[in-house]
């Protein structure tokens, strides 16, 4: 079964239903939990088309960061408190897409199983915003649960 349990996270109650069972499914089996945040600062890397004029990329990316921290602590105490001790991956990049990142940072840890929460978005509005999780799905080459809101 599971031993090493990977659960990317971002702010979305999806994210928060996926890490929910992620500390269950690690405390049932006994396995290592590893919470990941990617930080997508692709948009960020633009400021040599000017956007640095207007904004101070540095002080941008330093907050993206301290919100990534925050995040990863509140969810490391959730798991904490369920009886579970799990690392915790702040991931950076501003060339990759989030779904490379996870499964990259997943693969680096060893995962085998990466757990994520999925919006399930369909038709028009999915190809207008994508999906992180659809891609995860093509590229992960460990096993995967999604998790949706309802």
């Amino acid at each position: 079964m599971h031993k090493r349990i990977f659960v990317a996270i971002d702010n979305s109650s999806t994210a928060q239903k996926a890490l929910n069972e992620a500390i269950e499914l690690a405390a049932a089996l006994g396995a290592e939990l590893c919470i990941g945040t990617a930080l997508d600062e692709a948009p960020l890397s633009q400021h040599g088309m000017g956007l640095g004029s207007y904004i101070d990329v540095d002080k941008i990316k330093q907050e993206m960061r301290a919100a990534g921290d925050a995040l990863l602590d509140q969810a490391a105490a959730i798991a904490k408190e369920a009886g579970c001790e799990p690392y915790r991956i702040l991931i950076e990049s501003d060339n990759k897409r989030l779904s490379d990142m996870i499964v990259d940072a997943a693969t680096q840890w060893n995962a085998d199983l990466i757990v994520m929460g999925t919006h399930g978005r369909r038709g028009f509005e999915r190809l207008l915003v994508g999906s992180v999780a659809e891609h995860v799905i093509r590229i992960a080459t460990t096993s995967l649960l999604l998790v949706r809101e309802k």
